[in-house]
């Protein structure tokens, strides 16, 4: 895809949105608030800056929709296109509705509103990409994944992939979907704006995993299962960490930022993205070496100190949103862990999908923590897991962890939803932490 001519910046007339952007944002920082309202205040008094601010960027902008593994593929596609030479914008985890794209955007605008970036590679939340497409007329979109997640919000799976593939028909470069999705594999073509491709998994090697990708089955076209569909790129090994996926007919030998087939499949679509990107430009050592020096995006396999010692005991981060981010991880286990917390607060609503969950990869918890801890309690009793203790406070439960002798292997697990990853992090003094921009 030949990169756009580069945008000059917003100008004067932005000076006092983006000013007063800057100082709620300083603001709410200092509070130790979110990121939301800087965006919000800026949209409102400069309707038009989001598409200014987006139009700069040289190679286009990148949007990456799914039910899992959105924060995860951003980061990976950013450090593929880093390794190429280009200066990446991206947008912070959790930040992915329209205000809080536009407090990202602010982080790194001057006051005139220039970002100096060649490219954007935003995780957009479902619900908003449609309206933020039009907004920052995104060059490619992705799609990773339908899959249980957030009915109380979106009721429907077919209404989450209807949201993915709507936002799809405004790329203007190219669109990317998942071939081994049952509803994005049927996308109508004729209908995108911009030429399709597709990513996967071998065959074989879904078959080979206890279930499969976990991506929802298709209720409605009478067609339960995928379209047969060629791949772009495909990932056709998995050892571990170390995956070899084909693009375009070469080899691409990856070491993964975490362990999991999940994970492979979302390496398949960020080179898809990259190369669809980079057009001639993208070079298979350059993505290669982007992914080896790419670091667990946090949480998501962080390996972090139990105390202050970083020589003493550690904790591996493992989160989940929702049922099949919590099997893909626990079907990525190599062997049970010997010292294990598991964590789920207040922020999910219905915790009914925990029933769905297949918990024989974890014969025993040491500690069930968070707002919802019984509730967790009980479907994993139900499941046969042995717990120690039930505290749904996370300091105390915290304070628990560390009054254990330490591991043979030196490592705890920790299994956290978002919310409870970042406290987790705080208390074992690793507060909140963006992801970087450079």
């Amino acid at each position: 895809m030949a990169a756009a001519p580069q945008a000059r910046s917003a100008g004067p007339r932005y000076i006092v949105p983006v000013l007063a952007g800057k100082l709620a944002r300083f603001a709410t920082r200092l509070r130790g608030g979110g990121s939301a309202f800087p965006g919000y205040l800026t949209n409102r008094m400069a309707p038009t800056l989001l598409p200014t601010l987006a139009g700069q960027f040289r190679y286009g902008v990148v949007f990456v929709l799914g039910s899992n593994g959105k924060t995860t593929t951003t980061h990976m596609i950013s450090e593929v296109l880093r390794a190429h030479g280009l200066r990446v914008f991206t947008n912070p985890t959790g930040a992915n509705l329209p205000q809080g794209v536009t407090s990202a955007l602010l982080a790194d605008a001057t006051l005139t509103g220039r970002i100096r970036a060649d490219v954007a590679v935003l995780e957009i939340d479902e619900g908003f990409a449609a309206d933020l497409a039009d907004r920052l007329s995104p060059s490619v979109i992705l799609s990773l994944n339908v899959q249980v997640d957030q009915l109380y919000r979106f009721y429907e799976t077919e209404r989450v992939a209807d949201m993915m593939l709507e936002a799809s028909t405004r790329a203007s470069g190219h669109v990317v979907v998942n071939r081994d999705d049952p509803y994005l594999s049927k996308i109508d073509e004729s209908a995108m704006r911009a030429p399709v491709s597709f990513f996967g998994v071998a065959e074989e090697i879904v078959a080979a995993s206890a279930h499969g990708l976990a991506n929802a089955t298709d209720t409605r076209s009478g067609t339960a299962g995928t379209v047969d569909r060629g791949a772009f790129a495909e990932v056709r090994e998995v050892s571990g960490r170390q995956i070899v996926v084909n693009v375009d007919g070469a080899e691409v030998r990856v070491a993964l930022p975490a362990r999991g087939l999940h994970y492979a499949a979302d390496a398949a679509a960020a080179l898809t993205v990259a190369a669809r990107v980079l057009g001639d430009e993208f070079r298979i050592p350059d993505a290669e070496a982007g992914f080896a020096k790419m670091a667990p995006a946090y949480g998501r396999g962080e390996v972090i100190p139990l105390r202050r010692d970083p020589a003493g005991e550690q904790v591996e981060f493992v989160m989940f949103k929702n049922g099949p981010s919590l099997q893909m991880n626990l079907d990525a286990l190599e062997s049970a862990p010997e010292r294990a917390l598991i964590a789920i607060d207040e922020g999910t609503p219905d915790v009914s999908w925990l029933y769905d969950v297949d918990f024989q990869a974890l014969p025993r918890i040491d500690v069930v923590t968070g707002e919802k801890a019984y509730q967790l309690a009980l479907a994993l009793e139900h499941a046969g897991v042995e717990i120690g203790t039930v505290e749904p406070d996370m300091e105390k439960a915290v304070a628990i962890m560390r009054s254990f002798d330490e591991t043979s292997s030196g490592r705890q697990t920790w299994f956290v939803n978002y919310e409870l990853m970042m406290i987790g992090r705080r208390i074992l003094g690793h507060g909140d932490q963006e992801v970087a921009r450079r």
